[in-house]
């Protein structure tokens, strides 16, 4: 699932490509977007950069004119060098921007609007996107900060809901959210005021480093033209081995990579998201008036090999 580490690696990799090119095309089959390239052609401009702001990529050309799109669970962009076949069909091809020698296209993207920077400082969303944790702008200090405000306007809020935030810290996603959590050893379900000030310090430098050491730039690995679109699968262990890349995302049932305790899961928030914690690495610790009980996770029972079935 897009997260702030992929969209980055995104934009990064269509900079490289299109970033100050000149738009000679651009196709779509969304009727908002059609009416401002029949109003206001594409064709012509520059297309002056390419951005990331936490879960949200930006086109910039020339003109004053920005595309702005979101993937949420499905969406993705592809790069092809001119004439390339593409790997989806055109029925999943939402905007398409072509220059010389390359094919930037937004498939299966159900956010795509085309702003001017008036209206995009007007917009409901990326105004007011809290620091992003990939940004030259961020610190542990401001990350801290962010927490402790929110935290302070919203005692009562889970930590792992809050981590999910883009208003706090931009970037982090659903899996990050698990993992940062498991890094400072806090269960992801403790309220804000619960949390102390090293624990708010261990979150955010970490939703930092796990974010940079995913959109390492492997460039000067490839011998050509230094467009890197993908890094291979998301990390926070260290290890090369795709099946022990991560601490306790995805992993119930299975055992804790430190205390050896069954890793569990339990859906989270108003959307219902996925949150896994380890109980021996990440102890309850209740509010005044709360139950001493930890939250009952989905815990599944390791009885022996797994069979398949109906092979």
């Amino acid at each position: 699932m897009p997260e702030g580490d992929t969209i980055y690696r995104s934009a990064r990799a269509l900079q490289r490509a299109i970033g100050g090119k000149l738009c000679t095309g651009f196709e779509t089959g969304l009727a908002p977007l059609a009416r401002v390239n029949d109003d206001t052609p594409l064709a012509g401009r520059t297309i002056e950069k390419v951005e990331s702001r936490g879960k949200w990529l930006l086109v910039h050309f020339s003109g004053d004119l920005i595309l702005v799109t979101h993937m949420l669970m499905s969406g993705s962009w592809h790069l092809y060098r001119t004439g390339e076949k593409w790997w989806m069909g055109r029925d999943r091809m939402r905007a398409a921007i072509f220059t010389a020698d390359f094919q930037a296209l937004a498939f299966n993207v159900p956010v795509a609007e085309f702003h001017t920077a008036r209206s995009l400082a007007r917009y409901s969303q990326i105004p007011k996107l809290g620091i992003d944790a990939l940004s030259d702008d961020y610190t542990v200090e401001r990350g801290v900060q962010s927490l402790r405000t929110y935290g302070a306007e919203h005692p009562e809020a889970e930590i792992a809901v809050v981590l999910l935030n883009q208003r706090v810290i931009a970037g982090l996603g659903n899996v990050y959210k698990s993992e940062v959590a498991f890094a400072a050893g806090v269960n992801p379900f403790r309220a804000m005021s619960t949390i102390t000030q090293q624990e708010l310090e261990v979150m955010a430098e970490v939703s930092q480093k796990w974010l940079k050491v995913n959109v390492l730039d492997g460039s000067s690995a490839t011998g050509r033209d230094g467009i890197v679109t993908y890094s291979g699968n998301r990390r926070t262990t260290g290890a090369s081995d795709r099946a022990e890349r991560l601490w306790v995302y995805g992993r119930q049932g299975q055992e804790c990579r430190r205390c050896g305790a069954l890793v569990q899961m339990r859906k989270q928030g108003e959307q219902a998201r996925s949150t896994y914690w380890c109980p021996g690495c990440q102890p309850w610790v209740a509010t005044p008036g709360q139950s001493t009980e930890a939250p009952v996770g989905r815990m599944l029972k390791l009885t022996g090999p797994r069979r398949k079935v109906g092979c």
